[in-house]
């Protein structure tokens, strides 16, 4: 298969999950195979929760809305134009790939799956057991679209086995496994990491309720939740806490619910001071990784230090978000849409699968 077929498969999936919204998904005449797939997608996204119950309806379908959003011809070709030199030169044979995937957020896996095939290589995936049906779902829609990729794409549930490249996402503990398991593959492993706002203490209402969009999307799983606050000496969290109550809903969520009461009766049994709206919880502390239904925060005095320490720390930081306070920092209520050559952990997945041998 050609750049240019496999590009256009990807678009017309664009163009197939562009129909689903959680408002109103419509039926268009015009999508190929739509007579196959519509119902039944529009069944899974709903059957999602039944099979892990973080993936309500309101978070499948903003996690395909933002694969329709992305899956552009105008974005694909941007993306892989960055590239044109590297494809034009690799003449090497074609490799296949292993996919550990996470489960975290659903289809969190997606741009791996989407980056084997567009570089031609096959994809052979191993699903986390929190989101084993979405992708191989999209894989067959793919499939149908055109044929030739039935031999790029296996799904596995045992062993990996005749394989020439890992990537391979896990926990901090999983990682070392990885790096382990496959230290004689080349291979892209991808450990913990989270998200951080930096604020000034002039930021709009607007800003800071884009925010919460950042905190509570996804009910904070993803690594690009935010998940830690810095804030100047003597921040008053007043204007942030008004600005986030519009989620205020997030806590009538049963297992967000019970996240809050957890982690909030661990906090207040080892006399953490908090602060609390009822829903979210705030602590002071220097970690990044916040449990579910609460943030940590951390008071700076210069900002120039502060720079220096997001640097130095650099690999347990997947994003940051402020108003142009850090260079590359991303817009307030922008952390879950990333673009599709925003790559995580900074890895360039693409150059990776087109150079290595």
């Amino acid at each position: 298969m050609t750049l240019e077929t496999k590009k256009s498969v990807f678009v017309e999936l664009g163009k197939f999950l562009s129909q689903f919204s959680e408002e109103h998904s419509v039926q268009k005449s015009d999508i190929l195979y739509n007579d196959i797939f519509f119902d039944d997608f529009e069944k899974l996204i709903h059957l999602s929760q039944s099979h892990n119950g973080w993936y309500t309806p309101e978070q499948v379908y903003f996690a395909v809305k933002s694969w329709a959003d992305a899956l552009t011809e105008e974005n694909i070709s941007k993306w892989i134009s960055q590239y044109s030199s590297d494809f034009a030169q690799n003449d090497k044979k074609e490799k296949t790939v292993a996919l550990i995937l996470a489960g975290n957020i659903p289809l969190v896996g997606f741009h791996d799956f989407l980056s084997v095939l567009i570089t031609r290589n096959k994809a052979l995936v191993k699903t986390s057991s929190n989101d084993q049906h979405l992708l191989p779902f999209l894989a067959k829609y793919l499939i149908a679209v055109d044929e030739n990729l039935k031999d790029k794409i296996t799904f596995v549930d045992g062993k990996l086995e005749n394989f020439d490249t890992v990537i391979a996402t896990g926990s901090n503990n999983t990682a070392r496994y990885f790096e382990y398991y496959f230290k004689d593959k080349p291979s892209i492993i991808r450990k913990n990491r989270n998200s951080a706002a930096v604020l000034n203490g002039k930021e709009t209402h607007e800003e800071l309720e884009a925010l919460g969009e950042d905190i509570f999307r996804y009910f904070g799983l993803g690594c690009r939740n935010v998940s830690k606050l810095f804030v100047p000496k003597g921040y008053s969290f007043d204007a942030f806490f008004q600005a986030i109550f519009k989620y205020q809903d997030v806590i009538h969520y049963e297992k967000y619910a019970n996240n809050y009461d957890y982690n909030k009766a661990v906090f207040l049994m080892s006399n953490f001071k908090l602060l609390d709206n009822g829903f979210l919880t705030l602590k002071e502390d220097s970690s990044y990784a916040s449990p579910i239904s609460s943030v940590f925060y951390e008071y700076y005095e210069n900002l120039e230090d502060l720079k220096s320490r997001l640097e130095t720390d650099a690999e347990q930081i997947q994003c940051i978000v402020s108003s142009n306070l850090i260079e590359n920092s991303v817009a307030f209520g922008q952390t879950q849409n990333p673009q599709l050559w925003d790559y995580a952990d900074n890895v360039d997945t693409i150059t990776f699968l087109l150079t290595t041998k």
